[in-house]
């Protein structure tokens, strides 16, 4: 049964390791050595989340990762394949732009950039990443820029509907 319950748990998400580190922390004894995971999981419907295990063991360290990405899972506005808006986010000092893209275009992207669309189902996105090459403030800022897309969004279609309201008052 409870095989049953993995498969399904699988075929819902999908993961992509992002990056792993070896970490040591000095004590008085020596060395403890960890392992730190980054990794990206997503439905390709638009929902997408990256996430970090810390753990002795690598496989514990990844299934740590994995459940810290389903907690922080985010809706990507997904329009034609690729994205409705261009959008710059900065994180850290990790500079990131996002741009829509023709169909058949496909995903111009860096390495983290592209796994993070991958997983949310972008087929078609032209994007640049500035400043710090480090994968995992390249993944937040990236993240960060298509919950920021979500809000703009938001706040246009709000807008549209007060001045909609407005004009059939007059």
């Amino acid at each position: 049964m409870a095989t049953n319950n993995r498969q399904s748990e699988v075929k819902e998400f999908e993961e992509s390791l992002l990056q792993i580190d070896r970490v040591s922390k000095v004590v008085k004894g020596g060395k403890i050595l960890r392992f730190r995971v980054a990794v990206v999981v997503g439905d390709k419907k638009g929902r997408v989340g990256v996430g970090v295990g810390k753990a002795r063991e690598i496989p514990s360290a990844i299934q740590k990762a994995i459940n810290d990405a389903k907690r922080n899972l985010i809706t990507v506005p997904i329009k034609n394949n690729t994205i409705p808006l261009r959008i710059t986010m900065k994180k850290d000092t990790a500079h990131i732009f996002l741009a829509p893209a023709v169909e058949g275009t496909g995903l111009v992207a860096g390495r983290v950039v592209r796994m993070i669309a991958e997983k949310a189902g972008i087929q078609d996105l032209l994007s640049k990443s500035l400043g710090s090459s480090n994968p995992l403030n390249v993944a937040h800022a990236t993240l960060e820029a298509f919950k920021q897309m979500e809000r703009i969004i938001k706040i246009n279609e709000l807008r549209r509907t007060k001045e909609g309201g407005s004009h059939e008052t007059n």
